[in-house]
């Protein structure tokens, strides 16, 4: 989620963006592994773009009608009060994210911002009758097919793109699959939509995937409901969820460089 880099190519994005990644990576116990490991990351930001709703100055106000629907129904996982007995579904989203911002004391432009692109970007790629969807999923796959990895480690909406590529590419088996922060149980908003669809509410590990690992922050306001992971799938190794870090929810940076990311990685052995 907002990583578009908007004038370079998919090549030149990748290679920046696999800088970044490697440096985070290095910051925690896996430090040593990165000094050995090859790494790329599968760009596919520039696939989920809505002209309308997203960039720097991605808000609340240009989001789509889709886009405001899955906000309300996250908005309804967290426990939104009703506003006299008529639902989540009434509060204007600015009024609703003011108050969700008040009780993690949270600042309200940072909660708006995120939402407008996370949001944004999630309803492009869920969007019925686009493209984003297979192009996105297609850009991720191309990566696993050409590099055949050992490790996926995959966050936020990456963390749909890559289950739904896995499931996509059967025929390229990886040893470990580890996602972060991630959507995938998210009620409503994601868990129906995905593809394949849920077996009687009930998702599965990619069958090429040897080993399923998810770690989530306590506070991470995406990845919903707490455990939802290893609750709404079969075949989830481990499901972590602790505190990554005390203000700076969700961010990749901070999953990269925290303990369990380290230790999950560290503990990994090529077979």
């Amino acid at each position: 989620m907002g990583n578009y880099q908007p004038g370079q190519s998919a090549k030149d994005a990748s290679a920046r963006l696999t800088g970044i990644w490697r440096r985070h990576l290095a910051r925690g116990p896996g430090a040593a592994l990165m000094a050995t490991a090859d790494l790329t990351v599968a760009y596919y930001a520039d696939h989920v773009q809505d002209e309308d709703a997203q960039g720097e100055d991605a808000d609340l106000d240009d989001l789509p009608d889709d886009a405001e629907d899955l906000v309300r129904l996250w908005l309804g996982e967290l426990g939104l009060p009703d506003e006299d007995d008529q639902g989540p579904g009434t509060w204007p989203v600015r009024q609703a994210l003011g108050w969700l911002a008040a009780r993690r004391r949270l600042s309200p432009q940072l909660v708006e911002r995120f939402v407008a692109r996370f949001f944004g970007e999630v309803a492009a790629y869920l969007r019925s009758g686009s493209t984003a969807r297979d192009d996105a999923r297609n850009a991720v796959a191309e990566v696993i097919a050409r590099e055949r990895p050992h490790v996926v480690v995959a966050h936020s909406l990456g963390s749909v793109v890559a289950y739904e590529a896995l499931w996509a590419r059967p025929e390229h088996e990886v040893d470990l699959f580890l996602t972060l922060g991630s959507p995938l149980a998210l009620p409503h908003a994601v868990f129906p939509r995905l593809a394949p669809a849920p077996t009687d509410d009930v998702g599965a590990r990619p069958p090429s995937v040897r080993r399923w690992v998810n770690i989530a922050d306590l506070g991470d306001l995406v990845a919903l409901p707490v455990r939802g992971v290893s609750r709404y799938f079969h075949g989830v190794d481990a499901d972590t969820h602790e505190t990554i870090h005390a203000f700076d929810f969700h961010l990749a940076a901070n999953y990269l460089a925290s303990a369990a990311v380290g230790e999950t990685l560290t503990r990994w052995d090529t077979p």
